[in-house]
């Protein structure tokens, strides 16, 4: 089998080179989402490159997945002094590369590689120095470096010159239903996106994708020097030589090894998959099995010299001293950052798996708080193509929310809920009002898990300043109420703090409260099970069929029991417990699609984003649509079912009264 250096396992061993040796192969679990088809939906790279195909009509497309074949056609199409080119095969010495869009021009080959990336023409690529690539944009220059480097070595008789096409945000899109022109359709068993109806002259002239000459970049990259002091040109072939004889590259692990996808879970060790990521660590430190189960640096909450540590061969919590880390206080209740990552290494080293709870700051954080409590919670995305005219690419889009309230008696109910299903619509004013209505009844507390709720808010503020009132009628009154329960950007123009300005919990959770079981994880989805698995009341209530009646009413859920065992005796984990939202996926890429989204906090984000993108995008039933609603509602009544659950474990816990 002939193998080659290819755009993605490239970008791959820029991310750590010994990933080469476990990619692709059978025997390895690989934790990335093997539906590729999906990542990209989420990021909107589909529609973003089938949009750049219609800004450089009359193209040829090599459809084959046949390498020969493509490499063919491809070679006889540049015979030709005019061509363009969508997806041109290029294969020489040991790689082998499919371009986006590749146009000539007599001896002018002008290569571009197009990315769901946004932009602002305004902001540099570069750092201070006017040299250093921005690290948010680096993956993206080495890309188009390596395609630069590949497609000279292959036609070296041609000027090639490399464009990187972005999403342009100072760009907005010329007209209504753009988005709705690509959608994803099946063919012959195959999903594919359609253009279902042509761009008309304002769309073609009125471009949101802008193509930049990168050239200067890719010289700076091919300047560098990379590992044992080789070219960019020198290491490239040495990937290559690697990949295509199989022989691994030394590890050199590092902090990037905490996201390492070749990882095996026990299930996967079970059914006879490898671990890359332990296969590198034995090899390197002489690691064993046993190792594997103590707390290594990598769990190090918040902490960003664990290379140092590693090249001193500190690889375990119970290697840290205090000289690592400087610990102080920060003036406010609780634990500080530097406090809390020694806790962490305390209780790693005195092998302590107990609960810390802050009691007495948390007791008077709660005497705080005003009810009826408000608990919610936003699922989000922002689109590559925008909905509507006006838009800019990847202007946020909020399209659901849920709302729990807890009232002082003790009960509480799923009061609430937003989930915006019309294709083509831009809900964020639709959004705000519904949230307004719910939360004006009272002077309640609201409180959000992360940032991610007041961040949007702040976005959607600004977008209604940009509307007129015969626009928006109801515009002033939209940016009061945001103004009550949000603080400003600290780069806002007029800064404001609300009356009734979110309670973050999860800052709540990094002051007050420390379970060694979370690995230093500060995510809902590993705080929820912590909690369930220390209140012995929540065990105790929720082990009881009464969520979803007249008790404890909701809108997605009757008589759901949420507290169950796994063969440990621990509760398992809630959200494993819920319906599957796609169901042509298995049971492993499932559990990959939260990937997508790697900001711990979101918990469900990739997962609710990407069902979202399909509703948006992709051709289907009424009843597949049907269920693809449900099952969105049901995992953002259980986001902020979880925020209750967590409110109700702390008053347990810290001994105030509870309604049994």
């Amino acid at each position: 089998m002939e193998r080659y250096l290819t755009k993605s396992r490239f970008s791959l061993a820029m991310e750590c080179p010994t990933k080469l040796y476990y990619t692709d192969k059978k025997n390895f679990a690989n934790q990335k989402l093997d539906n590729d088809f999906l990542a990209a939906l989420a990021e909107g790279g589909f529609q973003v490159g089938e949009l750049a195909r219609q800004y450089y009509p009359g193209g040829v497309g090599i459809d084959t997945l046949d390498k020969r074949e493509a490499v063919e056609k491809t070679l006889t199409l540049l015979k030709q002094d005019n061509v363009t080119i969508y997806e041109a095969a290029i294969l020489v010495q040991g790689f082998f590369i499919r371009t986006d869009i590749l146009v000539k021009n007599g001896s002018l080959l002008r290569l571009i590689e197009v990315k769901a990336k946004s932009y602002r023409p305004e902001e540099p690529f570069v750092g201070r120095d006017g040299k250093t690539i921005l690290s948010a944009y680096r993956k993206y220059f080495l890309d188009i470096a390596f395609q630069t480097f590949v497609t000279r070595l292959a036609f070296p008789q041609f000027q090639v010159i490399p464009y990187l096409m972005l999403a342009d945000q100072s760009k907005v899109s010329p007209t209504d239903g753009l988005n709705q022109k690509f959608l994803i359709v099946n063919e012959d068993g195959r999903k594919k996106i359609k253009v279902v109806a042509p761009l008309n002259s304002e769309e073609l002239s009125k471009q949101i994708l802008t193509a930049i000459d990168v050239d200067t970049y890719c010289h700076t990259i091919f300047e560098e020097k990379f590992p044992q002091n080789m070219s960019f040109a020198q290491y490239a072939i040495a990937l290559a030589k690697h990949y295509q004889d199989d022989v691994k590259i030394s590890p050199v692990p590092g902090r990037h090894c905490a996201g390492c996808e070749f990882k095996a879970s026990e299930e996967e060790k079970k059914k006879g998959l490898q671990s890359g990521f332990e296969t590198c660590w034995k090899e390197t430190y002489f690691w064993d099995d046993k190792d594997f189960q103590r707390d290594s640096v990598l769990s190090l909450w918040n902490y960003r010299q664990k290379d140092a540590l590693i090249a001193q061969e500190k690889l375990f919590l119970n290697d840290i001293s205090m000289d690592d880390i400087t610990i102080k206080g920060d003036g406010k209740p609780g634990l500080s950052s530097s406090q809390r990552q020694w806790l962490q290494v305390e209780k790693s080293k005195n092998n302590d798996p107990s609960l810390y709870i802050d009691r007495v700051n948390l007791k008077q954080e709660i005497a705080t708080w005003v009810y009826p409590l408000h608990f919610i919670d936003f699922e989000t995305t922002a689109v590559a193509i925008p909905f509507n005219k006006g838009r800019h690419p990847y202007e946020g889009v909020a399209f659901q929310f849920s709302h729990h309230i807890y009232y002082q008696d003790g009960h509480y109910e799923h009061h609430s809920e937003y989930l915006n299903v019309v294709q083509g619509m831009f809900p964020n004013y639709e959004f705000v009002r519904a949230l307004k209505k719910v939360l004006t009844k009272d002077e309640g507390s609201v409180f959000r898990y992360a940032n991610h709720e007041n961040s949007y808010l702040n976005m959607i503020y600004e977008q209604l300043e940009k509307e007129s009132i015969s626009t928006v009628k109801d515009k002033e009154a939209l940016m009061g109420f945001i103004q009550t329960i949000t603080h400003s950007k600290k780069d806002a123009p007029v800064a404001w703090k609300g009356k009734r300005d979110m309670i973050d919990m999860l800052e709540i959770v990094k002051r007050f409260y420390f379970d060694p079981w979370c690995k230093g994880s500060n995510s809902i989805k590993k705080i929820l099970p912590s909690m369930l698995n220390q209140s012995k009341y929540l065990k105790q209530k929720y082990q009881q069929p009464i969520y979803g009646t007249q008790a404890i009413p909701s809108k997605n859920f009757k008589d759901k029991v949420w507290v169950l065992f796994d063969e440990k005796g621990r509760v398992r984990d809630p959200y494993k417990l819920l319906p599957h939202m796609f169901q042509d996926l298995t049971e492993e890429e499932l559990e990959k699609i939260d990937l997508l989204n790697d900001a711990e906090e979101l918990a469900n984000g990739g997962a609710a984003l990407t069902a979202y993108a399909r509703m948006q995008f992709e051709q289907m039933s009424t009843i597949e649509r049907e269920e693809i609603t449900r099952a969105l509602l049901k995992y953002c009544e259980l986001d902020t079912l979880a925020m209750v659950m967590l409110f109700e474990g702390w008053r347990d816990l810290i001994g105030l009264p509870l309604k049994s």
